[in-house]
């Protein structure tokens, strides 16, 4: 079915853009990802220096182009990466929380990511680490629009043979993947705590090299650079081993500007800046694992930051959904310009769609919204008010505007969950930090905030979500 779609709109793209070719309309498109990478870290959000060195390489990505303060993503990995792939909330396609059970889970076929959105109207697509929305066969970035990939489930998964019991659990022991469109998928190797502080770096050579053989082409390219820092355990790179002098965290957040520093430069090498998007951002806010704990792993864990917002993933908090975003596009997108309006990961499929020729589904329940215009400078606002706030499959509430609505809120990831007889309703301007409801004399801002929520709910009857671990083929209910 998949193979048919994209000859047909592949097909109807070429007839619309005429002679003019792929090359001059399209341009291609670098999604930096980055794990667990908290709001505060960049020095284009404060960072930087107070966290142990510079980041010029991030900090030019926000100068050249744009900087959003207030761009959300979900609570946990999976619903985070889901979301952003497929422009739908991750409770829709079953991918509401991470995986922990084992089986079958991540995508169904039936979905359309963002790849085989752009794979459609002629791009040539690469995958580069952490995937987590599946981990078997069909379940492969290859299966969701990608010509080839090399990668990683998670990361924390790189302690597990030198903890107690694992040995006797008689497991697979975690390796990466590799695979290219219409084969199935190989080990490339192990993904043990050795290779854990290497693989960022093999993941940029690899970035580069698609860029060098994809730059000659006439068809535009897409790479979604999932790099694994700053997951847990935080190993840098021999290069980086005590480079800051500041301690390993310095030194990961130095190696990670320095690779997005040589990926920027590959295009510059090849000639194809210009006309590259390079969009920068995170999946989570920064992790709260207990620190110096020697029980929980070979390497104590080390906490980032969310800069002026409290909580960290997996809470409702805006330190878990507020993260670092800039994004540039040389002579479309205005240098310099900023944002704090509400924005989307999910937006990022309809907007990138705009941007490329593409189209996005209309037979399904799909949330993210086009700011295209927006992004552009052509008009001042989001298209975007307001948020739903989920942990797993659970509503906590709702944001809109500057304004939050809390049913439910925990302070971090192993903290217990506290309901509210009444919501909390928060001025993120005036508290940051969410400590001290204002819901009276702000019941407006509940009135306000929830109409999106009761349509939001309503669309599930239309389109009821898929449920976790539902095998291929999926076939959706009829109405």
């Amino acid at each position: 079915m998949k193979s048919f779609r994209t000859t047909m709109l592949s097909t109807l793209f070429a007839l619309c853009i005429g002679s003019a070719g792929h090359a001059q309309e399209q341009p291609n498109i670098v999604f930096i990802f980055l794990d667990n990478f908290g709001w505060g870290e960049p020095g284009f959000n404060g960072g930087g220096i107070i966290r142990g060195t510079p980041t010029p390489e991030m900090d030019a990505l926000a100068a050249e182009g744009l900087r959003l303060t207030n761009f959300n993503v979900e609570s946990q990995c999976t619903p985070s990466r889901a979301a952003t792939m497929t422009g739908r909330y991750g409770v829709r396609s079953g991918n509401h929380t991470v995986p922990l059970g084992g089986g079958v889970y991540g995508l169904t076929q039936w979905e359309i990511t963002m790849a085989e959105m752009l794979k459609d109207v002629g791009y040539s697509t690469s995958m580069l680490g952490k995937w987590h929305l599946g981990w078997s066969e069909g379940r492969y970035p290859t299966d969701q629009g990608f010509d080839e990939f090399y990668g990683v489930e998670t990361t924390d998964v790189t302690v597990w043979r030198s903890l107690d019991g694992f040995a006797e659990a008689d497991m697979e022991e975690p390796v990466v993947m590799q695979g290219v469109a219409g084969q199935n998928a190989t080990v490339a190797r192990d993904y043990d705590f050795e290779y854990r502080g290497l693989i960022d770096g093999d993941l940029t050579e690899r970035a580069i090299d698609f860029i060098s053989r994809k730059s000659g082409e006439d068809d535009p390219f897409f790479i979604y650079l999932a790099y694994t820092q700053t997951h847990y355990p935080n190993v840098a790179h021999p290069e980086f081993d005590g480079a800051t002098g500041n301690g390993v965290w310095a030194d990961i957040l130095l190696q990670t500007d320095t690779y997005i520093g040589r990926v920027n430069q590959a295009l510059e090498d090849a000639g194809v800046a210009d006309n590259t998007v390079v969009i920068f951002t995170a999946d989570n806010g920064p992790e709260a694992l207990p620190v110096g704990n020697a029980n929980v792993s070979p390497v104590p864990a080390v906490h980032g930051t969310a800069g002026p917002w409290r909580g960290t993933l997996f809470t409702s908090l805006e330190g878990s959904l507020r993260v670092p975003f800039a994004m540039k596009w040389p002579g479309k997108i205005p240098a310099g310009s900023a944002s704090n309006d509400v924005v989307h990961s999910m937006d990022l499929f309809p907007t990138l769609a705009a941007f490329a020729g593409g189209s996005v589904p209309t037979d399904r329940a799909f949330d993210g919204i086009d700011q295209s215009e927006f992004f552009l400078g052509n008009q001042p606002n989001s298209n975007r008010e307001g948020v739903i706030v989920y942990m797993g499959d659970e509503i906590f509430g709702v944001k809109w505007q500057n304004w939050k609505v809390l049913f439910k809120e925990n302070e971090t990831t192993f903290s217990p969950t506290q309901t509210f007889d009444t919501p909390r309703v928060y001025n993120l301007l005036n508290d940051p930090h969410e400590r001290e409801s204002v819901l009276f004399p702000h019941t407006w801002a509940v009135e306000k905030a929830l109409p999106q929520l009761q349509e939001h709910t309503a669309s599930f009857k239309q389109y009821p979500p898929i449920p976790p671990g539902t095998p291929d083929p999926y076939v959706p209910p009829r109405n």
